[in-house]
């Protein structure tokens, strides 16, 4: 796919990211979102959709060529590489609820379901009712959640770049990252993504009642959206300078409202405020522990042989996620992009205290400053857009292999 090169006599305003909290023309700040698709929307949109051929061609051949038994004579249902892992809690919650037929935490066997916030199981619930299956299911809330993302991400890029291939740009970065297969699976970064970006673009219209409730949307689907929420209160506080600038200060406490009546639930059924934090750690070590520490834990499962070579590997992707990580906060920090470094840092920080290092390589997905970062280093060199995507196409490619065959990806 060939893309055209921006022009060497742009300045480098035009090219680097501005914050979303720095002063720029009332005419920039609010912009409009355009209600119809534009040529720009279209092509987006068609990048998404050869992407999704491209993931179902490698589910297709890892069915054929890597079964679980190497003797078998049936690849199995089209549908089975997408029901690994935390699929499982979401359908298990979807179709059964929190606590079915009273089990609980309180069960020696019991899976620790309650770790997975309800946003993603009801919108599964909701979709099988029409489609009755329920991995059918999940798979159609991804792929519409995740085209909505795109369109999302693709008009922030725009917004913060300016420039005609920014949106095409940094969507293609995204949807060929290494981890982007968790963005076609019933998991819940497509929903997130295609509530939190939205949010954001409300935002930066200064729509705060619209970007609250989206944010709050954003909440029932992962904690990740607190983060958000803190986010968009930064960017509030940065930019309420007029007189009534203040007055839409209590829509920004909506984002909690989830997370405290799901607490509430929690606590009506368990006994325990912070059953989900309980749960997190009986299932996934996410008990507090020193940053050091947990890198500590992590390299060593990575590079000192304790693990079987798959999990050492993809305990090697969390170590290199959480570096990436800490670069994008810095330089967000030196740009002065105070909201987006701290909805990065917030994350950086609930991942990087745990045990070891769960999870990172995909919450990159949910780390939008990133790809937007990228893509303006790549409008500026073609060789790092070269070496950017001769490096990741085989990484993207394992993953995706990683996870369809069962074993693990992140």
């Amino acid at each position: 796919m060939s893309v055209i090169s921006p022009r060497s006599s742009r300045s480098r305003e035009e090219t680097t990211p501005p914050s979303l909290s720095s002063s720029r023309p009332a005419s920039v700040v609010h912009r409009p979102l355009r209600p119809r698709l534009s040529a720009e929307d279209r092509d987006v949109l068609w990048l998404y959709l050869l992407t999704r051929a491209a993931l179902w061609t490698t589910v297709y051949c890892a069915r054929w060529l890597f079964p679980s038994d190497a003797d078998t004579r049936d690849p199995g249902s089209v549908l089975t590489p997408f029901e690994r892992w935390d699929w499982g809690h979401f359908l298990n919650v979807a179709r059964d609820g929190y606590f079915p037929a009273g089990n609980g935490p309180w069960d020696a066997d019991w899976d620790n379901r309650e770790a997975f916030f309800p946003g993603f199981p009801l919108a599964l619930r909701a979709v099988y009712t029409v489609v009755p299956n329920w991995t059918a299911a999940g798979l159609l809330i991804s792929f519409v959640a995740g085209a909505i993302a795109v369109l999302a991400l693709a008009r922030v890029a725009r917004l913060h770049l300016r420039d005609a291939n920014a949106g095409r740009r940094t969507v293609q970065l995204l949807l060929l990252s290494p981890c982007a297969v968790f963005l076609a699976t019933g998991y819940s970064e497509s929903l997130f993504l295609a509530l939190a970006l939205p949010a954001w673009l409300a935002a930066h219209r200064r729509d705060w009642p619209l970007a609250a409730t989206l944010a709050a949307l954003a909440t029932t689907v992962r904690i990740t959206g607190l983060f958000l929420a803190a986010a968009l209160a930064l960017h509030f506080v940065l930019t309420a300078r007029a007189r009534g600038g203040w007055r839409p200060l209590p829509w920004l406490a909506l984002p909690a409202l989830p997370a405290f009546l799901y607490a509430w639930y929690l606590h009506s059924r368990t006994g325990d405020w912070m059953a989900w934090k309980h749960a997190q750690e009986r299932g996934w070590y996410r008990r507090f522990h020193a940053p050091r520490e947990a890198w500590s834990n992590t390299w060593e499962s990575a590079f000192d042989h304790v693990q079987t070579t798959g999990y050492a590997f993809m305990f090697q992707a969390e170590l290199l996620a959480m570096v990436v990580g800490l670069a994008l906060a810095a330089l967000l920090i030196r740009r002065r992009r105070w909201p987006e470094a701290a909805y990065v840092c917030l994350s950086l920080w609930a991942l990087g205290t745990s045990y070891w290092y769960t999870s990172i390589p995909r919450s990159t997905l949910l780390w939008w400053p990133l790809w937007i970062t990228l893509a303006a280093w790549s409008l500026r060199s073609p060789r790092f857009r070269t070496a950017y995507f001769c490096l990741v196409a085989p990484l993207s490619t394992l993953f995706a292999l990683t996870y369809m065959t069962g074993r693990w990806a992140g």
